[in-house]
């Protein structure tokens, strides 16, 4: 399990100080991206597919982290009460919890939750910020800011 010191080594870093692929686009979204290379899941589509690097190859696509979840919910006032879990924020619409299904839509957005905050790359500032829970979900207006947790075992 990745510890807080090692996630808060990443606040403020851009997209290509983390990835060697340039992948590193700021017009891409790079939520998952970032989340894949800090737990090293390199399955489905791959920066490594769609850079030109010799770097370790991480996921990009937040549907395909959501749907390798080994559990998957609704987020509650407290958080889902775990010590660490990838947290997503879209419409409710988009998301099936029974089959783990979230819609490519382009109003979805992750990041990684452990010690009460979550970890995530913005794709605003272009780099890693660390925020609580409430802050996180404001990232879209309502009704885009449904907030749902998923475990990868």
């Amino acid at each position: 399990m990745i510890t807080v010191q090692a996630l808060d080594a990443y606040i403020g870093k851009h997209i290509g100080d983390i990835c060697g692929n340039a992948y590193i686009h700021d017009n891409d979204n790079h939520c998952a991206h970032f989340v894949s290379h800090v737990l090293g899941l390199k399955f489905g589509a791959t920066c490594s597919m769609l850079g030109n690097g010799k770097g370790p190859a991480a996921n990009v696509r937040v549907q395909e982290l959501f749907a390798r979840c080994s559990k998957v919910g609704s987020w509650t006032a407290n958080g889902p009460g775990l010590p660490m879990c990838l947290v997503f924020i879209t419409n409710p619409g988009n998301v099936n919890l029974s089959s783990r299904v979230i819609t490519n839509v382009p109003r979805k957005h992750m990041g990684l939750c452990t010690a009460g905050f979550i970890w995530h790359y913005s794709n605003t500032l272009h780099q890693v910020v660390k925020v609580p829970p409430a802050q996180f979900s404001n990232h879209y207006p309502a009704p885009d800011n449904a907030m749902f947790y998923g475990t990868i075992a």
